[in-house]
């Protein structure tokens, strides 16, 4: 485990203004991978010992904390994340809180995954701010209730060891354990709130669920898919694109800045394994005057093969669902999609299967992760 950067320390009072002014961030390695613990997959904060001041499910609440210096309610500051009640010690004379004392929340990953990365972000909490976090991981299967991850005989992994943080900022730890987890411990000592939690890694999907359902999106991000690499992402991330969903708004999809020259804008993705592709659907929904001209997919197999176009550049519609039926399956370890010129989609889905080699290659890696 590192932490890059590390930051520790109170931030100054709130001095009016912007609140995110002094705000200490910073640019994380890991930052190009699928936030697992994004409420679009279905992630979630099953339990918490302790909520007094804000609700736990404020930590996978997209976008950055909000903060009014004027919202106040009957217990107090209104925070935007997860906040506790100071912890006290036992008598006048010990009045401080031991060095075990600590709150915790459980989080369920909404796409089991190896984590590569993780932001404990305590933005707006400048005086109120945990004095150290540690996160454990574990792998449960089906649906574990809190008190099925509370049992004795359930074994965590440290993730993050005790380590100080600081106020006001994204505390950033770079993760190396090669496991598949599906939830996480969230830590604070020995009190305080956390605004936001952030889990980057790569989905490592279920084999025998993929094998029960035959034919799914093989590019979506729930599926094992991601996106490798974009031309432009000046106003959204390539990776809604596999977003489970339609989109629901505009910023919800993939959308570059205008181009002033004779090129295009693309994405590239990595399939959930070796794959056979049926049928393609390309939806421009909410893009409107900005949706792009036109498409095309392409595909190759392996990391070094060569790409080969199964959908030639076809003209795109505005806020509309287009789909396509391939005249021969097209079989591939990653695809690519070019908009012409620039502009927007705002979800890719590849249909299709995993070929033999590609379900023996998907159970052996979640096999050797402990899946």
């Amino acid at each position: 485990m590192t932490a890059i950067p590390s930051f520790t320390g109170d931030a100054n009072p709130y001095g009016g203004g912007d609140p995110y002014a002094d705000y200490r961030t910073a640019d994380f390695p890991f930052a190009q991978y699928a936030n697992l613990a994004d409420r679009r997959l279905g992630a979630g904060v099953v339990a918490a010992n302790d909520e007094f001041f804000a609700e736990r499910e404020n930590l996978l609440v997209p976008g950055p904390a909000e903060f009014d210096p004027e919202h106040f309610g009957h217990k107090g500051k209104i925070m935007d994340g997860w906040e506790t009640r100071r912890r006290r010690g036992a008598s006048a004379e010990h009045p401080w809180p031991t060095p075990e004392d600590h709150d915790w929340a459980l989080v369920r990953l909404g796409a089991p995954g190896v984590i590569r990365g993780i932001v404990v972000d305590t933005a707006h909490f400048r005086g109120n701010y945990p004095q150290a976090v540690s996160v454990e991981g574990t792998s449960l299967p089906g649906s574990p209730s809190p008190e099925d991850l509370l049992a004795d005989d359930v074994k965590w992994t440290s993730l993050v060891p005790r380590t100080p943080v600081g106020g006001h900022a994204a505390n950033g730890f770079a993760i190396a354990t090669e496991q598949r987890f599906t939830h996480l411990r969230v830590n604070q000592h020995p009190d305080g709130g956390i605004a936001r939690l952030r889990v980057h890694g790569e989905v490592v999907p279920d084999p025998v669920w993929l094998a029960a359902l035959g034919t799914f999106d093989v590019v979506a991000l729930e599926n094992g898919g991601s996106a490798e690499d974009a031309s432009n992402l000046f106003y959204s991330p390539a990776s809604n694109t596999i977003q489970p969903g339609r989109s629901r708004k505009m910023d919800d999809g993939w959308e570059t800045r205008r181009r002033r020259d004779r090129g295009n804008d693309w994405i590239s993705y990595r399939l959930a394994a070796q794959s056979l592709i049926r049928a393609i659907e390309i939806d421009t929904a909410y893009l409107k005057g900005n949706s792009a001209g036109w498409a095309s997919v392409s595909v190759r197999d392996g990391d070094d093969g060569d790409w080969t176009e199964i959908l030639p550049r076809t003209r795109l519609q505005p806020d509309t669902n287009h789909r396509f039926v391939l005249p021969a399956p097209a079989v591939g370890t990653h695809a690519r999609v070019d908009i012409y010129p620039d502009g927007g989609i705002s979800r890719l889905r590849l249909f299709g299967s995993l070929t033999d080699q590609g379900a023996t290659t998907l159970a052996a890696r979640h096999q050797e992760l402990g899946g």
